[in-house]
């Protein structure tokens, strides 16, 4: 499947969607990334001098962090200080005809610049507000600071990573800010699917970051609620559900789902254990996990005597799922990212080409795009001046004064 890939090959489903980001780093502007891909105009304010710290994230080429080059595309930005009564201005102006508001500051920050929601929907009563924050924009633990990795940890989920009796550990990733995100952006589609069949009222979208990870903890309350029962870590293995781990090869390892009862079956006969595979005690999952150490034993000491490669064609021929520990470079290099458009090539300001991930959800019809690189730090600043109607006499004021860049 090739999916399109350039803005005039389809149209777009966010289109005329107008949204002005105040976030930084990650969990604002992944959401405005969302919307942007699919068509919204979106425009990202910056600190003047310094910008979205993203910038200068993790590795960098040509004075510019990798990650924001995927981070910020499509947005266009202005650089406008916002702690100046003047850069207030600015904001309500640009703030009163959009649609959204993403903002990832500490509750009560922008209430203290005058543009609280209350205030703003005076202005855009149809204005729909992202507020993400670290506990939310009420509770006890409302203005304390909140980082994704402490969203984690309070999400309950990183407890539940790491072998046990070892210390907890991270995925790698950012994933607290991330699924904050993706909370906020259908937050904002909900938003305005009610904005539109409801009147025109907007409304504010309150998404704090351990409610979001707390959200895809799966079975842990109920089972607490009800068993007393407190999930513990267990390394590559899931709880509860068998066999389902990662197994050691004679040159890596995979990851196989065995826990399907069908499934289940053919896998222990690919692995020539039709005693297992015939087993009454094992025909259900509940049997399964009183047995896992014994099937995960059983499934080893076939992986060990077999590469990945080999392991990964013949559970594949039985239709078991399983698959290996992809690298960036596995991932790269893997046929099936490559044929439906996960790995694109995208140009920078600079200048230099950089391969970057596609987008998702794949819509068939209002497929997102690439349009336009990260931009550069206020390169859009004039521009969305003058859209605002603002004079060249006015926008070299507010530039002597240090408000914009």
């Amino acid at each position: 499947m090739n999916m399109p890939t350039n803005a005039a090959m389809s149209p777009s489903a966010l289109k005329g969607l107008r949204v002005v980001e105040m976030g930084q780093l990650i969990a604002g502007p992944f959401a405005g990334k969302m919307l942007a891909e699919f068509g919204a105009e979106v425009i990202k304010i910056e600190p003047p001098g310094t910008g979205d710290p993203l910038r200068n994230w993790r590795l960098i080429k040509d004075g510019t962090s990798v990650w924001w080059q995927v981070q910020s595309r499509n947005k266009r930005s202005i650089a406008l200080d916002l702690r100046q009564s003047q850069g207030q201005d600015v904001a309500r102006k640009l703030i009163a005809e959009a649609d959204v508001l993403i903002e990832n500051f500490r509750p009560g920050t922008l209430e203290g610049w005058g543009l609280g929601y209350e205030a703003l929907a005076g202005l855009n009563p149809g204005l729909v507000m992202l507020r993400i924050s670290g506990y939310g924009q009420s509770g006890p633990y409302r203005d304390l600071p909140g980082f994704g990795a402490i969203g984690e940890a309070m999400g309950g989920l990183r407890h539940l990573t790491g072998e046990p009796g070892q210390v907890p550990v991270r995925c790698g990733i950012s994933i607290g800010d991330t699924l904050a995100a993706l909370h906020g952006t259908i937050g904002i589609l909900t938003a305005l699917y009610h904005r539109k069949v409801n009147g025109g009222q907007g409304q504010v979208i309150d998404v704090a970051l351990n409610e979001s990870v707390f959200n895809v903890m799966e079975s842990l309350i109920p089972e607490y609620s009800v068993f007393g029962a407190v999930r513990e870590p267990a390394g590559s293995a899931l709880p509860g559900i068998a066999p389902s781990n990662a197994y050691r090869c004679a040159d890596g390892f995979v990851l196989i789902a065995g826990n399907g009862d069908s499934i289940f079956k053919r896998l222990m006969q690919t692995l020539g254990r039709d005693d297992l595979a015939g087993d009454p005690g094992l025909a259900d999952n509940a049997g399964r996990v009183a047995r896992v150490a014994e099937l995960d034993a059983a499934i080893e000491a076939w992986t060990r005597l077999r590469r990945v490669a080999e392991v990964l064609e013949v559970l594949g021929a039985a239709r078991v799922p399983a698959g290996k520990v992809y690298t960036a470079k596995d991932i790269a290099e893997d046929p099936h990212y490559r044929a439906r458009d996960m790995i694109l090539r995208q140009a920078t300001r600079d200048g230099y080409e950089l391969e970057v991930p596609g987008i998702v959800p794949k819509l068939l019809g209002t497929p997102g795009t690439l349009r336009s690189p990260a931009p550069r730090l206020g390169e859009d600043t004039d521009a969305v001046l003058d859209e605002l109607g603002l004079s060249a006499r006015e926008i070299a004021a507010l530039r002597e004064a240090k408000v914009v860049a």
